[in-house]
């Protein structure tokens, strides 16, 4: 029988330490939660040890009163799912169902299919995929659009936490019966029934056979949810088209998922730590993350962003477009966001500000910027979406642990 055991590392008031010798480390100024049923992997174990370098970087910007306001003591913390309470998870579903039911803000004439806020962040990555997803933007862009919905859960939702994150490696054995997708009250949602049509994900590296789903996601806080966006770009059989050629018309259909150890497998734990301590310029990273250098030897060699994305393929969430719609598209970019960190923290002087430079991205890297429109109200230039500690003027400020 499976006993979850939380533990946790918080800074005590100074009464509560009479006769205790305070660590003298980072520990002491970051509230840190472990899940005991989970050990550290190697990802985790190399977190923990780059963060003395964060700790030291963060003093330096501190002493030089570059860090707008933002510490170690109060940044946002972002969680594993795993390691979150139940009470946790409770409060951030309900947030989520919230955005749910509030109303659109985006432009009606042009995404009538947009009627809640959640669908505002769906009609937005339809639009605007391209700057989204190129060298420049791929990184930075969405490190903004995560924040954005992040802010909205809680500014306008209630939310008092922060945006999980899924740690792929606790999905490669059996993530049906995980916390994240077992559909249950406090989980994200089950596995799409089964759809003896959906065969599996084609992709450059091969065919990412389907684990069994593919259908409508019958159990779970979402089960009743509908998609009305899109599709963009489907990677299902059978899904409705919009009655509008740009995809904003309204086109409400359930969820389908197919939760798929199989793409789980291309995504664990020694990828990721490979892609980040292998990778000496942001070029390799990019590249390995995306296109890893093909191994016929290997049969779950999709690279870790897209095995990522379809630990949950389905529709919406498959569908490179409008995958937003399945709010498990947040937990794959917050992880993505934390592997770019924890890569970047290793040379923090050297490597915060670097920009992939293969070609591909819309304008100048030194002087792009990001406008998320009606999601966001600041248009941001792009490098200060790299710091997160301090990047644009301290609305960036927020680890992973």
């Amino acid at each position: 029988m499976r006993s979850d055991i939380w533990i946790t590392s918080v800074l005590l008031p100074t009464a509560a330490l009479a006769g205790v010798v305070a660590p003298r480390d980072w520990r002491a100024k970051v509230n840190v939660q472990r899940n005991g049923f989970y050990p550290l992997d190697v990802v985790d174990k190399l977190e923990e040890a780059t963060m003395d370098k964060v700790e030291a970087y963060m003093a330096k910007k501190v002493a030089a009163g570059k860090n707008n306001g933002c510490t170690l003591e109060n940044a946002g913390v972002r969680r594993e799912w795993g390691d979150m309470t139940v009470e946790q998870r409770s409060d951030f579903i309900n947030a989520t169902l919230c955005l749910m039911k509030a109303p659109s803000k985006a432009p009606q004439a042009q995404f009538p299919g947009a009627r809640t806020r959640f669908d505002d962040f769906m009609a937005y990555h339809l639009t605007n995929a391209g700057s989204l997803h190129d060298t420049i933007g791929l990184f930075p862009a969405h490190k903004y659009f995560l924040l954005a919905y992040e802010n909205a859960l809680r500014n306008e939702c209630g939310y008092k936490g922060y945006h999980p994150y899924m740690n792929y490696d606790r999905y490669t054995k059996d993530p049906v019966n995980s916390a994240l997708f077992n559909g249950n009250a406090t989980s994200m949602g089950g596995n799409g029934a089964p759809d003896p049509n959906y065969t599996g994900l084609r992709t450059s590296a091969g065919l990412i056979k389907s684990g069994g789903g593919g259908g409508c996601v019958t159990e779970g806080p979402f089960k009743d949810w509908k998609a009305t966006i899109g599709p963009g770009a489907p990677v299902m059989n059978n899904v409705p088209k919009n009655p509008l050629s740009s995809g904003g018309g309204y086109n409400p259909r359930c969820m389908r998922r197919d939760i798929n150890v199989n793409a789980a497998l291309g995504a664990t734990a020694d990828r990721s730590y490979n892609l980040i301590t292998k990778s000496k310029d942001i070029n390799t990273f990019y590249n390995t993350l995306l296109t890893p250098p093909r191994n016929a030897s290997d049969p779950y060699n999709w690279g870790v962003h897209t095995a990522g994305h379809y630990i949950a393929g389905g529709d919406p969430g498959g569908d490179p477009m409008v995958s937003p719609g399945d709010p498990i598209f947040y937990f794959h970019h917050a992880m993505l966001d934390r592997l770019w960190w924890i890569w970047q923290m290793q040379d923090p002087d050297t490597r915060l500000n670097a920009q992939v430079n293969l070609g591909g991205g819309t304008g100048n890297g030194a002087t792009r910027k990001i406008d998320l429109k009606w999601l966001a109200p600041d248009i941001i230039p792009v490098l200060e979406a790299h710091d997160s500690l301090g990047g644009h003027g301290g609305a960036f400020c927020h680890i992973y642990v």
